[in-house]
């Protein structure tokens, strides 16, 4: 294989860490080999891709799409560093409300694979900070939802004190209130 996969807290959240070549050129790496997430487990198709720029202490999140337009992602960032968070909303779950975070950045060109009945959400730590996010499904707004940033229930620890937030993300419900389609199913959504 040339990435190495690694689950993290929650272990349906997985750091993918991609083989890179460099020499004097600059360098190559393969960022999505379907025949490598599937022998890993990671078997969906990504049918979309999304890109962003954000100046330093921008929050965007907590963004999920309800069943039956659910998305799985697959992070990474092309400038500059993220706080990566995912928080699990599939009623049942043993980590149901619970979160796990990560840095991630351009430099060291590891990636996130986060599956639908996550809320995925990110704050910018670089001045240009870049990302590239492939989805298992395409955006549908009628089935797009959010959970506030700060909920204090989940109690994310968020790397700023002031994030810039979005009008639209600074309305969304705390995740007890939230419209959410997801339940685990021993593993399944």
């Amino acid at each position: 294989m040339s990435s190495q996969f690694e689950r993290l807290e929650i272990p349906d959240v997985v750091m993918i860490e991609p083989r890179v070549f460099c020499d004097e050129r600059g360098f190559f790496m393969e960022t999505y080999k379907y025949s490598e997430f599937a022998a890993f487990g990671i078997k969906e198709q990504f049918v979309q891709d999304n890109y962003s720029r954000s100046c330093r202490g921008v929050l965007r999140g907590l963004h999920y799409q309800n069943p039956p337009k659910s998305q799985g992602k697959l992070v990474r960032v092309i400038a500059g560093e993220i706080f990566d968070v995912a928080v699990d909303i599939r009623r049942s779950s043993p980590t149901y409300g619970r979160w796990v975070g990560v840095r991630i950045s351009a430099e060291d060109m590891k990636m996130l694979y986060i599956p639908a009945g996550f809320a995925h959400g990110f704050l910018a730590m670089s001045d240009a900070t870049e990302v590239f996010y492939k989805t298992t499904d395409e955006y549908s707004p009628e089935h797009e939802a959010g959970i506030i940033w700060n909920d204090p229930e989940i109690g994310i620890k968020w790397p700023a004190e002031q994030p810039v937030v979005s009008p639209r993300d600074s309305r969304w419900p705390r995740l007890a209130e939230a419209v959410n389609g997801f339940v685990y199913e021993g593993g399944r959504i």
